[in-house]
This record gives structure tokens, C-alpha cells and sequence, in this order.
């Protein structure tokens, strides 16, 4: 009796703290609405092959836009997206660091199947990780897949999946053309690439494209303009120089857009703007300053540090390197006239971003090898006004790298429920994310039987991973490298 009357006294308190949250939340500018579905009632034809722009932000916090209640940054150009297109709420991305998210992303799969785990750096920092020193150039990727529908491909801005030990260059995975910033090949910099993607467009007007647009803001260094400075002088100068750089690039991507229009190809053009992670943490006092590595690339002449990192995460838990959902869970907004439900927004159902190769793969009728099999879907039902069944579970997996001697940290999404399973102590934690979205409640000791099936889930699925990264994705240095130090001790 003792042990049903706690349980009764702790399922209470949960519904206690719970409606509480939904109070605090009512006054919050970041509630999760209900959700709207604006789509007309006469049957939509979905036109074939729309250019497709991909515009990925870099540690673009899912607060960080007007429209979901910032109190201080306007982003108008990035809020018409949404209000001429829809937007989902439970979108997130497969790694909260950069690197693996990317692959991910263009990719379909997991990525650490394809040995990413974390940034890719240094020989010493992939062998740490047991990760790849590149993205395999031979992986199914976006741009091999456009072009077999017939689109002219390119990639403008940051690249991050490889620079070190004769990495390939992006035109290697099937982009006609590329400029680029962290990575081999032609280069370009933080402000220009906006227009190396209207140039494209411009000589491609007449052929569908497809455009990866992987912009800088808002990583470090921050980059503001003194015209963005002016708008935000009346905020401290944290918040300014931040806001400075949301809003430079809300213009320069308003510039994109009206390119659009101008070309008269707004209507049959998917644009998705999403972001590769949550926010960067705030830096202290002594970060103000980034370093000049990168002043080449800059349109300023000081390159601001993570002290001006103060991105929202909407109230979201975490933020950049936290695979709770302020570090996953990213702005998601679609718009496509020809076929997008204009101002739709869906708070509940599940995306994430290894389905976008699929997606963009039916909408441009290509066809997918035979033998790849993405860890997403096609979501392009949802997106034209439908719905959409989910037909797996999302994983992620969190390193810690051999020299911390710890085990890596697994997590599973399934519906509304988000199991972590910390394999260095065996210890878990479950969240109901639908109902707890700042996961303030660990509720594992109420549902054993949920946490015993999600964990069999996160388990079989690790046992699917590669231990190893592929010789192909391997610089030859480095391969030189560990044989030189093998032999040294063998011979000690």
C-alpha cells in the first residue's frame, strides 16, 4: 500500500508541476501554440521539379527570430518565410555540434555511421573520437541525387566536413560549383556568398537548381555591419552586437529573396531555413575576443567573441554540444508557394533533419539508389498541407572521446517520448518532451517498462555503428602518421 500511495502522491505532483508549466509558459513569448493549419480546402497540385535553396544557419538558436517572440531582434525577411510558407516546431537536427550535423543533413543517415561525431579538426582530435579526418566523398549525398533529376548544384559558404590531409573538395560529392569558408577549394566570405548564390541563380534561371546556402551567422567571430550596429544601439552591448549580426543576415537573406522574385521564380522555389545546432553558450569577459584567424573572410575589421554569444533557445534546455532539446531542436521553415501551405504551424508533428534528402529527393522525382536506405523519410506530405506517420524512432550519439575514458551517451526520441542513456554509469533519463518541452521532469522511475523498451531501441541501434571510419574517408597522412608511430613502438 505504501508503495501505491507514493507512486499516486508522485503522478500528482507531476500533473501539479505540469499545469504550473503551462502557466509560466502562457506568459512566456515562446509558447508552443496550438497548431494551425491554414490549407486551402480545393485539392493542390504539387508542380515537379522546384529549385530548391537550402539556407543553413550556424548556431542560429531557435528563439532567435522575430516571429517566435524574440523581445528585442526583428528578423522580417526570415518571418516572411513562415508567414508565406509553415513552419514546424518539433524539428530537430541529428548532432548539436556542426560537422556531424551537416553530414547528416545532406546525407540521410546517421552521423555516426559515417564516423562524424564531433567537429572535424585535427589528425589528434579525429583519432580521439574515432571519427573520419572527411565526409566519404562515395556517401549518397544531396548533390549526387539532384543531379540525377537533372538540377544544376552548388554549395556557398561554410563547409566543414573536411579541410585537412588532402580533404576532397565539395565539387568532389557532385556540386557543379562551390565557394566556400572552412573548406578546400575556390573560397568566398561571410557576406559575399549571399550573392555567389544570386549569381547562380542568375545564370541558372532557365534549369532547376539546387542551392546548399550555408550561412555564417551566428558563429564566431561575429561579424556585424555598422549599419545592423546602428538599428540596436539602444541595447547593452552584448545583446547588440548579437542582434547586429541576426539582422545582417536577415538582410542579406531578404537579398535572396527578392532575387526570387525578380527572376519570377518565388513560386516553384522550396526554400528551408533551418540552423546546424542551438545556441553557443555565452562566453565570459575574457572571450570578447574571437582571434584574427578569419579577419580574410570578415566584412569588419574585429572579430567579436563568444562574450557576445547570447542566443535563445526559447527556453529550451541547453543550447550548442547538449543533445537536450535546446541544442537539437532548430527554427524549420518552408516555403514554397506553388504547393506550401501559406501560414501553417505545426507544433506536433516529428521532423527531423535526416529526412530532408528524401524529401527533397521526391519532390525533384529523382530516385534513390537501390541500395541506400536513408535513417529518415520523405516528409514532402506534410510540408504540401498533409500529415505524415513517423516510421521510426530518432537516435543520437554523444562521444566523449577515448582520452576521458568514458563511454559515449545515447538518446532516443519515440513520439513524445525522449529516453538519455548514459552508458559510462548506466544511468537514464526520460523525458515526455510534448509536455515537458524544457525537460525540467525526469520521470524514469514512473514508466520502467518505457525506459526498458526505449533502451533496447537506443542499444540495437548502437550496435549498427561503425567502430571504425572507412579508409576512404581517411587522409593518407594521417595513415602515414599512426604506421610511423606503431613501428617507433614497436621497435621501443
Amino acid at each position: 500500500m505504501n508503495f501505491i500511495r507514493k507512486k499516486v502522491i508522485a503522478t500528482l505532483s507531476i500533473a501539479i508541476v505540469s499545469l504550473i508549466s503551462v502557466n509560466i509558459f502562457a506568459k512566456d513569448n515562446f509558447t508552443e501554440h496550438t497548431t494551425e493549419n491554414k490549407v486551402p480546402k480545393v485539392a493542390r497540385t504539387i508542380p515537379t521539379k522546384p529549385n530548391i535553396i537550402f539556407i543553413f544557419a550556424d548556431d542560429f538558436g531557435w528563439g532567435d527570430i522575430s516571429k517566435h517572440g524574440h523581445p528585442d531582434i526583428r528578423t522580417p525577411n526570415i518571418d516572411r518565410l513562415a508567414e508565406e510558407g509553415s513552419e514546424f516546431y518539433q524539428f530537430s537536427v541529428s548532432n548539436p555540434v556542426c560537422s556531424p550535423s551537416r553530414a547528416a543533413a545532406i546525407t540521410g543517415l546517421y552521423p555516426s555511421r559515417s564516423s562524424i561525431h564531433r567537429h572535424l579538426s585535427g589528425f589528434d582530435h579525429h583519432q580521439n573520437f574515432s571519427m573520419a579526418d572527411w565526409l566519404d566523398p562515395e556517401e549518397v549525398n544531396m548533390a549526387k541525387v539532384m543531379k540525377s533529376a537533372g538540377y544544376k548544384t552548388a554549395h556557398f559558404g561554410k563547409w566543414h566536413l573536411g579541410n585537412i590531409g588532402g580533404a576532397p573538395i565539395p565539387t568532389e560529392y557532385g556540386y557543379d560549383e562551390a565557394k566556400v569558408f572552412n573548406g578546400n577549394g575556390p573560397q568566398t566570405t561571410f557576406a559575399r556568398l549571399y550573392d555567389d548564390a544570386i549569381d547562380f541563380m542568375e545564370r541558372n534561371k532557365d534549369v532547376p537548381f539546387f542551392i546548399n546556402l550555408w550561412i555564417h551567422e551566428t558563429h564566431t567571430p561575429h561579424d556585424p555591419s555598422e549599419e545592423s550596429l546602428a538599428k540596436y544601439q539602444h541595447l547593452n552591448e552584448q545583446d547588440r552586437i548579437y542582434a547586429a549580426v541576426v539582422d545582417g543576415a536577415d538582410q542579406r537573406i531578404g537579398k535572396v529573396l527578392k532575387a526570387l522574385d525578380n527572376l519570377k521564380l518565388t513560386e516553384n522555389t522550396l526554400v528551408v531555413f533551418s540552423s546546424d545546432n542551438g545556441p553557443e553558450h555565452t562566453g565570459t569577459t575574457d572571450e570578447k575576443k574571437h582571434g584574427d584567424g578569419k579577419l580574410n573572410i570578415m566584412q569588419g575589421t574585429y572579430p567579436y567573441g563568444k562574450y557576445y554569444s547570447t542566443g535563445s533557445s526559447a527556453g529550451l534546455r541547453g543550447g550548442k554540444r547538449d543533445t537536450y532539446e535546446g541544442g537539437l531542436r532548430v527554427p524549420f521553415l518552408v516555403r514554397w508557394p506553388a504547393a506550401v501551405p501559406a501560414g501553417r504551424t505545426d507544433t506536433v508533428t516529428i521532423v527531423t533533419a535526416v529526412d530532408l534528402l528524401p524529401t527533397f529527393a521526391e519532390a525533384a522525382g529523382a530516385t534513390l539508389p537501390k541500395d541506400y536506405k536513408s535513417d529518415g523519410q520523405s516528409v514532402l506530405s506534410l510540408l504540401t498541407g498533409g500529415t505524415i506517420q513517423r516510421e521510426k524512432p530518432m537516435f543520437w550519439e554523444w562521444r566523449y572521446g577515448k582520452e576521458s575514458g568514458q563511454k559515449p551517451m545515447l538518446a532516443v526520441r519515440d513520439g513524445p517520448w525522449k529516453l538519455f542513456v548514459h552508458q559510462n554509469n548506466n544511468n537514464v533519463e526520460l523525458y515526455n518532451v510534448m509536455q515537458d518541452r524544457s525537460e525540467t521532469r525526469d520521470i524514469s522511475e514512473l514508466y520502467p517498462e518505457k525506459v526498458k523498451s526505449m533502451k533496447a531501441l537506443a542499444l540495437a541501434w548502437k550496435a549498427t555503428l561503425p567502430d571504425q571510419p572507412r579508409a576512404n574517408a581517411i587522409s593518407p597522412s594521417r595513415a602515414k602518421k599512426n604506421k610511423k608511430n606503431k613501428e617507433s613502438k614497436n621497435k621501443a
